[in-house]
C-alpha cells in the first residue's frame, strides 16, 4: 500500500506506544486520527506533532468499553475524512490478578478493551474501508498472549484471543482487507519499572539491550507496506521470546 495521503486510525495513539505509532504512520505521509480515552492533553500533543509534519490530524475521545462510543468515533472517521485505510488497534488495559481471585467484573473489564473493542472496530472499519476498496489493520497484542506470564491470567487471555482475532479476521476479510498483528517484547517500561532491572532485562536479552517504541511504529508500516503478508503475528522482541517467559 502507498501511505501518502491516505488515512489511519490509531486507537490509544496519545501517548507511549500508540504515540510512535501514529508518527511513523505520519512520518509516510498518512493523515492521522488520535484515539483518547481519557489522555486528552496528551492527545492535543501529539496531534499537533503529526500536523508539524504536514499531513492532516485530529483526536477523537472514546470509552472503549461502551460499544456506542465505538460507533461513534467511526462516525468521527467518516465525517472528519470520508474514508479509513488503515486500523491499529493499539488500546489495552494491563492488569495483574490472581487467577482464584478474578472476578467476573475484572474479566469484563479486561475482555471488553482488549479483545471485544478490537473485534467491534475491525468491523466498524472495514466496513468504511471496502467503500474504497479496502485497507489494513493491525491489532497490538503482547508476548502474554503467547506465553503465559504468573499473575497476568486475564491479560494472557485476552492477547491470545487477539491473535486468534487477527487469524479470523485475516481469513474473513481477504482479499481486499489485510490483517496482521505484532507482539512487542521489552519496548517501554511501566511507569513503576526500576530502570535498573529494566537495564539488567536488556543484558539477556539476544539483542543485548531492549527496544523502543519506534521499533514497533516501524514494525506497523512494515506489516501495513507489505501486501502480502496476512494473518502474521510479528514478534518484536530483541529475542525474549527464544528464552522462556521472564519471572
Amino acid at each position: 500500500m502507498k501511505l501518502s495521503g491516505k488515512v489511519a486510525l490509531v486507537t490509544g495513539g496519545a501517548h507511549r506506544v500508540g504515540k510512535a505509532i501514529a508518527l511513523a504512520l505520519a512520518n509516510e505521509g498518512m493523515n492521522v486520527l488520535i484515539h483518547y480515552g481519557g489522555s486528552a492533553a496528551a492527545a492535543e500533543e501529539t496531534v499537533a506533532e503529526i500536523a508539524a509534519l504536514g499531513v492532516e490530524a485530529d483526536k477523537a475521545q472514546a470509552d472503549l468499553s461502551q460499544p456506542e462510543d465505538i460507533e461513534r468515533l467511526f462516525g468521527v472517521v467518516r465525517e472528519r475524512f470520508g474514508r479509513l485505510d488503515v486500523l491499529v488497534n493499539s488500546a489495552a488495559n494491563f492488569y495483574k490478578h490472581d487467577f482464584l481471585e478474578a472476578t467476573l467484573e475484572d474479566w469484563q473489564q479486561v475482555m471488553q478493551v482488549n479483545l471485544r473493542a478490537p473485534f467491534l472496530c475491525s468491523q466498524q472499519a472495514a466496513r468504511l474501508m471496502l467503500e474504497d476498496g479496502g485497507g489494513v489493520i493491525v491489532n497490538i497484542t503482547d508476548l502474554f498472549g503467547m506465553t503465559p506470564r504468573q499473575g497476568f491470567p486475564l491479560h494472557s487471555i485476552s492477547k491470545a484471543g487477539l491473535i486468534m482475532l487477527t487469524r479470523v479476521s485475516a481469513l474473513s476479510l481477504g482479499p481486499d482487507i489485510r490483517v496482521n498483528a505484532i507482539a512487542p517484547g521489552a519496548i517501554l517500561p511501566p511507569a513503576s519499572h526500576d530502570a535498573a532491572a529494566w537495564d539488567r532485562m536488556g543484558e539477556v536479552l539476544p539483542v543485548r539491550r531492549t527496544g523502543d517504541p519506534g521499533n514497533v511504529g516501524a514494525a506497523v508500516v512494515h506489516l501495513v507496506r507489505n501486501d502480502f503478508i496476512t494473518g502474521h503475528v510479528l514478534v518484536v522482541d530483541g529475542g525474549e521470546s527464544l528464552l522462556g517467559p521472564f519471572s
